[in-house]
Parts: C-alpha cells; structure tokens; sequence
C-alpha cells in the first residue's frame, strides 16, 4: 500500500462516511481508533498494541478497501478517493485522541441502505448504539471478547 498512515486513514474516511458530513466522518473515525485501542478480541491482536495502519489493512472489514465486490468494479474505493484538508484534519483530530461521544465504544459499523439499525451487529458480537446519518454503531458484547 502507497500511502501513509495518515493518508490511508484520510482516504479511507473520505470514501466511508464522505457523505455523512463532519459528525458522520468523526465517527467511522472513532471506531476505527477505537478499535486501534482495544484491549480484548480480534481488533486488541490485530492492532499489536495500537497500529492504525493494521486495524485499516484488516482482510474483509472495509469495502472502501477492494476494488472488486461481487466479481464488479467497485469505483468506491480508496484509490479512486482524493482527500480534502477536512479529511486529514479529521484524522490528526483522531489520531489525536480525538473520540466522538455521540458513538461511544463502537466497535462496529453498518450502512443499512436507508433501512432500520439491527438490534445486533451480525454473529452478535455488537449490540446498537447509536445511529448517524446513514450508519448504525454498535458497542461490543460479551461474544465479542471471543473473537
């Protein structure tokens, strides 16, 4: 991957919750830092300690991040992105220990393409927080400290 952490978070961002406005790109930002921080399951060993850059790279957990989906091109995608001073500003705001209450422990996050939030994020390892815009966040469970 060419770009920086920086960058790479910037564009990553842009191409998730860019539409969402300010609040909205806060808070996929927030779960992506907040996931950089966990202590217990899948996201505490992927991050080793704290790497936004691995929690980012994670195989399957961004679209934004494949540029095939379903065997189509998928024009929604880091690559196709170009990151405003907004974007980067929001990620020095995050990687400086910038969090959005609004999401709290979100750990998880979901477009439900204009349909209501689940009660729990799928296998149940996160139940509903919160909604905004377009997304629905969910604080982890008990079954996620399993993964």
């Amino acid at each position: 991957m060419p770009y920086d952490t920086r960058e790479l978070f910037a564009r990553l961002i842009q191409c998730e919750a860019g539409g969402e406005g300010i609040t909205g790109m806060m808070a996929v930002a927030t779960v992506i830092m907040n996931r950089a921080d966990a202590t217990v399951g899948e996201f505490a060993r992927v991050s080793q300690g704290g790497n936004v850059r691995n929690i980012i790279l994670q195989e399957n957990q961004f679209t934004c991040l494949k540029e095939v989906v379903g065997g189509v091109y998928n024009s929604q995608n880091i690559y196709n992105m170009s990151p405003t001073d907004e974007h980067f500003e929001i990620v020095d705001w995050a990687l400086n220990g910038g969090r959005l209450s609004d999401v709290g422990e979100s750990l998880f996050f979901y477009s439900p393409k204009g349909g209501d939030c689940l009660a729990f994020f799928p296998t149940k390892v996160g139940v509903i927080y919160n909604r905004i815009g377009d997304h629905c966040f969910y604080i982890p469970t008990v079954f996620y400290e399993e993964t």
